[in-house]
């Protein structure tokens, strides 16, 4: 799985289809079939698995995403989430390994059914939906080691006072006398703002994917993937800590 991840986030525009871009020798015969033409599963005989455009996560759900990725005038950041998932669960159904025998067949559908779903949980999520694209159209990947430290360093300064003020609040909390109630209390109001925060975040990162804009995709990528991990810190608060851990 980490080798079809590995490839899977090396597509750029105009490479050749994940098809023919896979590089983990155990899935090179299962998707060799695949065309870049969606076409019907065909229900006459079991061994027959549907041809996906799999060229990339956009085109893996034509129903749901016709126009494919944006920017462009017909296809919006935001995802109709309940008719991807829709979408996502017919063509699981439809290529889930069990349904195969043994051979190629069933190694086409592992093939496809971890495409799918992979697929599926990064265009899920507005921040991986988002990174992804930047990976894809601008080969900026702000989920490298090298890049995480240097957006750390490079983080404007407004998100970075707001940022250390939770953690200051995190440090007074763990310093005051008081019951565990008044504790959790002001770590539900945090919670809200975060969310708020988040929020925000995504309409911005939207209207930077929607206008093409790379490096404002990367800016509020940067800042999105802050408050994440401050609500996933304030999520795993208990009383007595003094600060939560950030993860870029």
């Amino acid at each position: 799985m980490a080798a079809l991840r590995t490839t899977l986030q090396r597509l750029r525009p105009g490479s050749t289809p994940l098809s023919q871009s896979f590089t983990n020798r155990a899935y090179q015969p299962a998707l060799r079939a695949f065309t870049t033409t969606p076409q019907t599963l065909n229900n006459n005989t079991e061994n027959d698995i549907p041809n996906i455009n799999i060229t990339n996560y956009y085109t893996l759900f034509p129903s749901t995403l016709p126009s494919g990725p944006p920017p462009n005038l017909e296809t919006k950041f935001d995802i109709p989430l309940r008719t991807l998932r829709a979408e996502f669960l017919s063509l699981q159904n439809r290529t889930h390994p069990d349904k195969y025998p043994p051979g190629a067949p069933k190694q086409k559908a592992e093939a496809l059914s971890a495409l799918l779903n992979e697929a599926y949980r990064t265009l899920s999520d507005p921040l991986a939906r988002a990174q992804y694209l930047l990976k894809i159209q601008h080969n900026i990947d702000v989920t490298a080691e090298e890049s995480a430290a240097t957006d750390k360093q490079a983080l404007d300064p407004e998100t970075l006072m707001a940022v250390m003020e939770v953690q200051e609040k995190i440090e007074e909390l763990a310093e005051e006398e008081g019951s565990g109630e008044e504790a959790e209390k002001v770590i539900e109001e945090m919670k809200g703002e975060n969310r708020e925060r988040v929020e925000e975040g995504v309409k911005v990162l939207g209207a930077m994917v929607e206008k093409g804009d790379a490096e404002g995709m990367r800016r509020e990528c940067v800042r999105l993937r802050f408050w994440y991990s401050v609500g996933e810190g304030l999520k795993e608060w208990t009383p007595g800590v003094r600060e939560i851990r950030l993860v870029h």
